[in-house]
């Protein structure tokens, strides 16, 4: 989603909150879950979850791995959640010619550093850069080349574009800020 007028641009940066790591949470939490459950069914005797007689499952080694398992992926849920409830990665660009100032801001995790801001004056912007490598996994990210400061991404690297998407977003941002395009 943007917002552009004569002299100012601005993009608004989705970040954890995407239906793909909702479902992925939920999935990983109950999954988990259920391998813990059947873990501790195991070792106490009881069927806490009907679908698995626990007599079928040994405590040593099944229901220890199991339990292992679910434990781990409890974790790594959490860690999913947090994500998702901290918003990790959403923020904005905002390019104002009028200013001559380009803003970056990203919401990172909770600390020191929770916020992430980024400011260049336009005339150190040196040319937007197209990086594509294409595969199973294809990945096609935009940057900002800045004089002496390296490159800066303005697109997800988990932002699924296609190559036309991305030239346009590319072509429309270097005409936006007069600057040439590079493509790696």
């Amino acid at each position: 989603m943007s917002w552009r007028s004569e002299h100012i641009w601005i993009e608004l940066i989705a970040g954890s909150r995407k239906t793909s790591n909702f479902c992925w949470a939920f999935i990983l939490f109950f999954g988990s879950l259920g391998f813990l459950l059947v873990g501790i069914s195991s070792y106490l005797g009881r069927n806490l979850i009907s679908l698995f007689p626990s007599q079928q499952i040994f405590f040593f080694p099944q229901g220890i791995v199991m339990s292992f398992y679910g434990i781990a992926g409890l974790f790594i849920s959490s860690y999913l959640w947090c994500t998702i409830s901290w918003n990790v990665g959403s923020g904005y660009d905002r390019f104002d010619r009028k200013e001559g100032i380009v803003r970056i801001f990203r919401w990172g995790f909770p600390g020191k550093n929770r916020r992430i801001f980024l400011r260049f004056l336009m005339k150190e912007i040196q040319s937007i850069r197209i990086e594509v490598k294409e595969g199973i996994y294809a990945r096609r990210v935009l940057y900002m080349e800045i004089k002496g400061r390296g490159s800066v991404p303005l697109t997800r690297t988990d932002e699924n574009l296609t190559p036309r998407e991305i030239e346009q977003k590319a072509a429309e941002l270097a005409y936006f800020l007069r600057v040439p395009i590079e493509v790696f």
